[in-house]
């Protein structure tokens, strides 16, 4: 029998087999909804937004102000061109010049985008990230494919439940700062400090919007800033949104969680365990500041959120244009 001085123990992360034990998946493991609405479930935690929860959440319209949380669908997005996605190109495909002489006049235009479903605002799908082969709830890698899609855990089935309750966080304003420092690892004690100063509780089936003031980066032009070495939340803030039943997270960073990791050697573990495990959809590039600016000040931090998304059948996400409602 080893004394683990060869690391059998798992003390070199490994478990104990060879295979590498990472800390993001052993956390999965831990967190995982996988069977918890049946075998058969492919919204993950959006079975958390009942029809009461929407009921109540409609009832927190009182102004009637709304904020437009999307970024502008169009050739001047965040990326650039030979990546693996580029922004929208929106081309005309009928002019009035076009149109056929009618008796009455008529003139009439048509359009069409030729876009990746996540090129702008976005939701990211259950079948957008797994490891180990498959995705949330036991899909296998197989089912996502080129000649069906996804063709289980589709984003389009998930539409009807991104309408909720939804808490801002605002965890720039709560550092006193307009952003956070770039790679800025948000922490679970972050969210409960930013819950506290602003009076707001995260309940089962919201829907957390969280500024970390990046998308500024954007609006002031700085494409290259934007989309490089980004504030977010790390592997600690999991068991909070485990634990408080988040339906859905949404950021207004490009990454959707701190970036770059800093776990050694992983690529995107925050994702992996919130949508492979957890079956949580993630939200990136939301625009939170006009929003964020006024709830500041009338101290209200929590509205009827709005973001369905597009119904793309077979889909691992979708680019959305998100509502919020006062």
């Amino acid at each position: 029998m080893s004394d683990g001085s060869d690391g059998s123990d798992g003390s070199d992360g490994s478990d104990g087999g060879g295979e590498k034990v990472w800390p993001h998946q052993e956390l999965g493991r831990k967190l995982s909804n996988w069977g918890r609405w049946g075998e058969g479930d492919e919204i993950g935690t959006l079975n958390f937004v009942t029809p009461g929860k929407r009921v109540s959440a409609a009832q927190l319209v009182r102004t009637g102000k709304a904020f437009d949380l999307g970024m502008p669908f169009d050739k001047d997005g965040p990326f650039k061109g030979g990546g693996l996605r580029t922004n929208p190109i929106h081309v005309m495909t009928l002019l009035p010049s076009d149109t056929a002489k009618t008796a009455d006049g008529l003139i009439s235009a048509d359009d069409m985008i030729i876009t990746g479903l996540q090129s702008a605002t976005q939701w990211d799908g259950l079948a957008h990230v797994g490891y180990g082969g498959m995705f949330y709830n036991g899909v296998p890698a197989g089912a996502v494919n080129n000649f069906v899609g996804a063709s289980r855990n589709s984003f389009h089935k998930a539409v009807d439940r991104l309408i909720s309750r939804g808490v801002l966080l605002d965890i720039a304003r709560l550092k006193g700062v307009d952003r956070l420092a770039d790679s800025y690892e948000i922490t679970e004690a972050d969210l409960l400090a930013a819950e506290e100063r602003q009076g707001v509780r995260v309940e089962s089936g919201d829907v957390v919007l969280l500024r970390t003031g990046s998308y500024r980066w954007f609006l002031e032009g700085d494409r290259e800033h934007f989309l490089g070495n980004a504030p977010g939340p790390c592997l600690d803030t999991c068991q909070w949104l485990y634990d408080r039943e988040v339906a859905a997270l949404a950021i207004d960073n490009h990454s959707g969680e701190v970036w770059p990791s800093p776990v050694p050697g992983a690529t995107i573990p925050f994702h992996q365990v919130v949508i492979r495990d957890m079956g949580l959809t993630l939200g990136e590039m939301f625009n939170l500041e006009e929003l964020a600016a006024d709830c500041e000040a009338d101290g209200v931090w929590e509205f009827l959120f709005c973001a369905p998304g597009l119904k793309v059948t077979n889909s691992a996400g979708s680019p959305v244009t998100p509502i919020v409602l006062k």
